[in-house]
């Protein structure tokens, strides 16, 4: 994603040891909603699971994904259960951004944010993310009556990874969420948002004329 640490030139040794790696590298930081919508792209297995590359993701999880995924669902979603972070920069923000999402979006879920999650091949490449909406993908994917579940990861706090999220991300995370819930309901009828628009204005501009008139 255009770092400048040695993490291309580790990922070049990996595969040229092990010829199943496939290796994406972008012309530049684009964030992480694209990075991921690469990766969801370019992707050819019937289980796709993502996560952080900065170590803070244990892959002795994975196991546990496939066995939920094998059970039905459609989307596993990690959670942070005993978080590692700094509560007041951290922990406080992603409690406030988690509630607020729950309760806008009305899935079930204790941690929208993390990046480690299973998902059918068949759900996540029906999504189509742009913006900041990769911790939404689950609200997407309810769209189309994915089954999803959550189940408990370890989570390591890195201490050489300096974080960039704060409380202002929470206000940011919330008119996100308004921008989501409105592509949500009309992004399919347009017509039933800018069709009343119209008609109350036109009711309006009618009664303007009317009263000129008289």
């Amino acid at each position: 994603d255009g770092s400048k640490d040695q993490t291309f030139r580790k990922l070049k040794e990996i595969q040229g040891k092990d010829e199943t790696v496939k290796l994406i590298k972008l012309r530049g930081n684009f964030g992480q909603t694209p990075a991921l919508a690469a990766g969801f792209d370019n992707a050819s297995g019937e289980i796709i699971i993502s996560m952080d590359g900065d170590l803070q993701h244990l892959p002795e999880d994975i196991p546990r994904f496939l066995e939920k995924v094998e059970e039905g669902y459609d989307i596993v979603s990690g959670w942070r259960a005993n978080r590692k972070d700094p509560f007041l920069s951290r922990r406080l923000p992603s409690k406030i951004a988690n509630w607020l999402m729950g309760k806008l979006s009305g899935v079930d879920l204790h941690d929208f944010g993390t990046t480690f999650k299973a998902y059918k091949k068949d759900i996540i490449k029906e999504i189509h993310l742009y913006s900041e909406f990769h911790r939404f993908i689950p609200v997407l994917a309810s769209r189309k009556k994915a089954h999803i579940a959550e189940i408990p990861i370890e989570n390591i706090r890195q201490k050489h990874r300096k974080s960039h999220y704060n409380i202002t991300r929470t206000y940011t995370v919330f008119f996100d969420l308004i921008r989501l819930n409105f592509l949500n309901k009309f992004i399919e009828r347009p017509l039933q948002l800018f069709g009343t628009l119209g008609l109350m204005l036109d009711i309006l501009g009618t009664a303007i004329v009317l009263q000129l008139i008289y």
